[in-house]
């Protein structure tokens, strides 16, 4: 963001992007969503996209979205951001699509429609936030709750014998050809912001170029749903979901 002069004569090192609107957060203290929106909306600001960008968002915490992101938005059914995001980008191929899903969303519900949107290379991209839970509903076990987790349909921890093992269908999705770029990321400290911002910053970029379906998924934590304070989900998160869930690129354009 650049720098500006307030009227006390003050540097503003940091102001808030026009991209987001001035709603109250909903999200529980310590929750990553509220992070994310905010670099996604620092992103599309700072390519000055705004009126060129649509995105959609489906049922879960990921709802809230509307509140928040001032761009255009378009709600879908639990599981479908994906079906509906294809359908926007077919008939306004020029504008930029973004789905933004959670993991009981887009790895359980929406199964389907997330395989075969990537494996058709549609021309979105595909916002994935793993928190390992069903945050909004109840905190139930996801698909991608690891082995042990407790959860309230998991009260004596997820284990292979009846529950099976965690998902990683980040990794299942950039196996088909048209996935043209995937990575992991996260929101738990500064370092990790910035190359997710710069990851979000190439998606748009490659949509621009019609390369394929651009997929980035953000290993969160869900304070409420752990029943954790912010600071013991962040520590929990590094301990136990990364190395599930490891951060980086996972599928990247040949040079």
């Amino acid at each position: 963001m650049e720098t500006a002069t307030n009227i006390d004569g003050l540097e503003v090192v940091y102001a808030k992007p026009k991209t987001l609107t001035d709603t109250p957060t909903h999200y529980c203290p310590g929750c990553g969503h509220g992070v994310v929106h905010k670099i996604l909306m620092e992103v599309i600001e700072e390519m000055n996209i705004q009126e060129e960008t649509i995105g959609v968002a489906p049922v879960g915490c990921a709802v809230f979205a509307y509140d928040y992101m001032n761009i255009d938005m378009q709600e879908a059914a639990h599981g479908r951001a994906s079906a509906v995001a294809t359908g926007v980008k077919r008939v306004l191929p020029d504008k930029y699509v973004f789905s933004y899903q959670g993991d009981g969303d887009l790895a359980a519900i929406g199964t389907g429609e997330t395989i075969h949107t990537v494996n058709r290379g549609e021309n979105i991209l595909m916002l994935f936030i793993n928190n390992g839970i069903y945050g909004m509903t109840g905190g139930q076990m996801a698909p991608t709750s690891i082995l042990g987790m407790k959860t309230t349909t998991s009260p004596f921890g997820r284990e292979v014998a009846t529950m099976g093992n965690p998902l990683k269908i980040t990794e299942m999705l950039a196996q088909l050809p048209g996935a043209y770029y995937v990575s992991r990321h996260s929101v738990h400290n500064t370092a990790a912001v910035r190359k997710l911002k710069k990851a979000i910053s190439t998606s748009f970029k490659y949509q621009k170029e019609k390369k394929g379906t651009c997929f980035i998924e953000i290993v969160s934590n869900c304070p409420s749903g752990w029943k954790m304070t912010p600071v013991e989900s962040n520590e929990w998160l590094e301990k136990n979901m990364f190395p599930i869930y490891p951060l980086g690129d996972i599928k990247v354009p040949k040079s």
